[in-house]
């Protein structure tokens, strides 16, 4: 048997009485303001504007199948213009063609001399990149001989400043 139907639901010290009680006075309150009218109006005016955007999805298409018959037209125009143009573009070709062929004997022996220049160039500064770093390596090796040298005697500071100094008198 339900609880609310016994006599200890219908007690005014029961609070669940008084739950049941707020919870219909609630629901009275929401109908007498008119919170259904106000749903129901907003679900309209939802409604509408929902159909208002599926109008213009419906314009908006009729003009982008419009504008792609438009677009396919202008295609097969162009596609005749550049046939048009290719055929041009060819005669053009051949008669380059010539012209490019005497340019590039030209360009290449101007490209062979400065080749040349920049390989001299090149071996100039690889020969003396060769010197410097023979230099470092003979200097570093002194360095490690007077330094092996001097561990076996005492300290000298005339001899520790000369070693310091080697390697930028070589270079």
């Amino acid at each position: 048997m339900p609880h609310f139907l016994e006599g200890y639901f219908w007690n005014i010290s029961n609070p669940e009485l008084w739950v049941g009680v707020g919870l219909v006075l609630f629901f009275v309150i929401l109908a007498v303001a008119g919170v259904p009218k106000l749903v129901a109006g907003q679900l309209d005016a939802k409604a509408a504007k929902i159909q208002s955007e599926l109008d213009e999805a419906a314009r908006l298409r009729a003009e982008a199948e419009a504008l792609l018959a438009q677009i396919r037209a202008e295609k097969a125009e162009a596609e005749a213009q550049s046939k048009a143009m290719l055929a041009a573009a060819e005669a053009d070709a051949r008669l380059m063609e010539a012209e490019a062929k005497a340019k590039l004997e030209e360009a290449l022996a101007r490209r062979q001399a400065m080749a040349e220049r920049r390989i001299a160039s090149a071996e100039a500064q690889a020969a003396a990149e060769v010197k410097a770093a023979a230099a470092d390596v003979a200097a570093h090796a002194a360095e490690t001989i007077l330094a092996a040298r001097a561990a076996g005697a005492k300290t000298d500071p005339l001899l520790d400043a000369a070693i310091a100094q080697i390697g930028t008198r070589l270079n």
